[in-house]
């Protein structure tokens, strides 16, 4: 988890550097699904991440991208199935 320093805002260029060091975590903490290309980026429709260098940074890395989808006021999809392994690991 990073933290956005203060006064920091989160544009294009921040969001690539974000991107790079988390290609590098997957890399070095989950070897297989890095081989594999097993992992799937989900993130939603913020300026910095539909930006167009951002957009060339994921296909140039053949990062998949699971769509939020646009102006959705309901939960992305990824969240229907993080709520309750949450709530067991609370339990």
């Amino acid at each position: 988890m990073d933290w956005v320093p203060e006064g920091q805002t989160v544009n294009q260029v921040y969001y690539k550097d974000i991107l790079t060091n988390l290609r590098e975590r997957v890399r070095r903490r989950k070897p297989e699904m890095w081989k594999k290309g097993s992992w799937v980026l989900h993130q939603d429709n913020a300026p910095a991440h539909n930006a167009l260098s951002v957009k060339t940074f994921l296909t140039k890395h053949k990062i998949t991208v699971l769509e939020h989808p646009p102006y959705s006021p309901d939960l992305a999809p990824f969240d229907f199935f993080l709520f309750p392994k949450i709530k067991s690991s609370l339990k």
